[in-house]
């Protein structure tokens, strides 16, 4: 009996598939449980459109990231810290800071998506990798600045 599995079911198939799976098993246990569908020309059908919508909508958030992307590289955020000689900061300016001072600016960005390998401890301009997208990187400039 041919199914569309509308879930993950372990050693059968994963969400999405259409597959071939025995007539009792299909019959007593999957569809009982709401795990398959059956594959007739109408749910295949329903299946590909979902699909599809699926795929613009991922095509379009990934172009939304990209915008943004742009519009961050051409950004500079300016945060002020106390430093002491040489120009080291007292403390340090966390993710969490950078994202603050970005919503600040009317970019809202979750701070973990700020890719910070250490927080930055001195004065200046650092540049700060943003992973926006799977696919999308940008590059923010931080300049810090003495309090």
């Amino acid at each position: 009996m041919k199914v569309i599995f509308l879930q993950d079911v372990k050693g059968q198939g994963k969400k999405g598939e259409v597959k071939n799976v025995s007539e009792g098993y299909a019959q007593n246990f999957l569809l009982p449980r709401g795990l398959v569908r059956p594959a007739t020309e109408g749910n295949v059908k329903t299946l590909e459109q979902q699909n599809a919508a699926e795929q613009k909508r991922k095509q379009q958030e990934k172009e939304e990231a990209a915008q943004l992307g742009k519009k961050l590289e051409e950004m500079t955020i300016e945060l002020k810290a106390k430093a002491g000689e040489g120009g080291r900061l007292f403390g340090a300016i966390t993710s969490k800071q950078v994202a603050e001072a970005l919503a600040k600016h009317g970019v809202k960005i979750d701070k973990r998506k700020i890719e910070m390998s250490d927080p930055i401890r001195t004065l200046g301009v650092t540049q700060v990798p943003v992973k926006l997208h799977a696919e999308v990187k940008s590059t923010l400039k931080v300049h810090v600045t003495e309090e």
